[in-house]
C-alpha cells in the first residue's frame, strides 16, 4: 500500500475506535474533538453524529486524504465539519491556532515506527495546550518489536490500556463490519503524566 493511500481505506482500528465512541456517545455532546490522521474519518464522523464539535485533520502533504475527510463529511450530512492539514511533528499556523479541545482521536496512526515520535510530539503539544484533554487511540499490533513506551516516558505522557471487551469490541464482527476480524487491535488513552500529580 502506497503512503498516499493509507488514508483512503477504513482500517480495522477505525471500526474499533468508532465502537468506543458509540459506547460513550452520551458523554460526547458539546465535547471538542480533533481527529488526527483521519483519512476516511469514521471515528470523527461518529463523534460528530453523536453531538461532538469535531475537527478532522490529516497531513497537509496528502491532499487526497484531506479530500477523503471532506467527502466523508458530505456523505454523512456533516458539511460544516472543518478539515485541516496538520502534519505530525510540524508546528504550523493551523496547529497553533486550534481552538481548545477535549479529546484527540487517532485510529491506527501508530502504523510506521518512523512516525511514532512525530505523532507523540504533536500529541504532547496539544495536551500541553489542553492539559485535561485525552488522546483516544486504537492500533494494530504488527510487530512485537514496535513500542511507544520509551517515547511516552520521554514526552512525559502516560497511557491507560482499555480492554476491548469493556466496550463490546472483542468480536470478529463489529457493528455489521467484519473488518476487525482476527487482527490484534489494542486501545489506549494517553494523557499528560503530571495531569493527576504523577
Amino acid at each position: 500500500v502506497l503512503d498516499s493511500q493509507y488514508g483512503m481505506y477504513v482500517w480495522p482500528c477505525a471500526v474499533v475506535l468508532a465502537q468506543y465512541l458509540w459506547a460513550h456517545r452520551r458523554s460526547l455532546p458539546g465535547k471538542r474533538v480533533l481527529e488526527i490522521g483521519a483519512g476516511v474519518s469514521l471515528p470523527g464522523v461518529v463523534a460528530a453524529r453523536c453531538g461532538a464539535q469535531v475537527i478532522l485533520s490529516d497531513s497537509e502533504e496528502l491532499p487526497q486524504c484531506l479530500q477523503s475527510c471532506r467527502s466523508s463529511c458530505l456523505m454523512n450530512r456533516l458539511p460544516h465539519v472543518p478539515v485541516l492539514g496538520l502534519t505530525w511533528g510540524r508546528v504550523s499556523p493551523e496547529l497553533l491556532s486550534l481552538a481548545p479541545i477535549d479529546i484527540i482521536l487517532g485510529s491506527d496512526v501508530f502504523f510506521d515506527p518512523k512516525d511514532f515520535e512525530d505523532i507523540l510530539t504533536t500529541i504532547y503539544f496539544l495536551l500541553e495546550k489542553n492539559p485535561h484533554a485525552q488522546f483516544w487511540t486504537t492500533y494494530q499490533v504488527r510487530s512485537a518489536d514496535w513500542s511507544i513506551e520509551a517515547l511516552l516516558c520521554k514526552w512525559k505522557l502516560k497511557s491507560i490500556h482499555i480492554p476491548l471487551h469493556s466496550f463490546g469490541a472483542d468480536k470478529e464482527h463489529l457493528a455489521s463490519s467484519s473488518l476487525p476480524g482476527r487482527h490484534t487491535i489494542e486501545m489506549m488513552i494517553i494523557s499528560l503524566a503530571q495531569s493527576d500529580g504523577t
